[in-house]
């Protein structure tokens, strides 16, 4: 029972940590996410790109097999697509949040040019030139 105790209390604090949490919520941003992937891949890219190939429906390209069976491999280009898409959204995304985060830091390094932080700055000097 003693081990049983310690397991709930070490389960308790994984689950209430940060990161668990963060992760949670990732997890379902992102099948939100590849849930509108996908449907625009099937919906508006891949039949784009079937006009070029002459209206081929991808979904629906598939090799028969002599038995009776099909191996569907336009479903898996239309698999490949989403996950292009993913990738590219989400390197584009991570891109930006460096580039914001890299903004942000260099905005942090620079001082601030207010006119009273001058003043101040310009008192502060006076006074350390009339000390003996």
């Amino acid at each position: 029972m003693v081990g049983m105790k310690q397991f709930l209390k070490d389960f308790e604090a994984f689950a209430v940590k940060g990161n668990a949490v963060d992760l949670a919520v990732g997890v379902v941003v992102g099948s939100a996410f590849t849930a509108i992937t996908t449907a625009l891949a099937n919906n508006v890219i891949t039949p784009a790109i079937g006009v070029y190939t002459g209206g081929v429906d991808f979904a629906k390209l598939a090799v028969r097999l002599p038995n009776g069976a099909s191996i569907g491999y336009g479903v898996l280009i239309q698999a490949v697509v989403n996950f292009i898409l993913i990738a590219l959204v989400l390197f584009l995304f991570v891109r930006a949040l460096g580039m914001l985060a890299a903004k942000k830091k260099s905005d942090e390094k620079k001082p601030s040019e207010n006119p009273e932080l001058k003043v101040l700055m310009e008192i502060r000097d006076e006074l350390r030139a009339k000390r003996p």
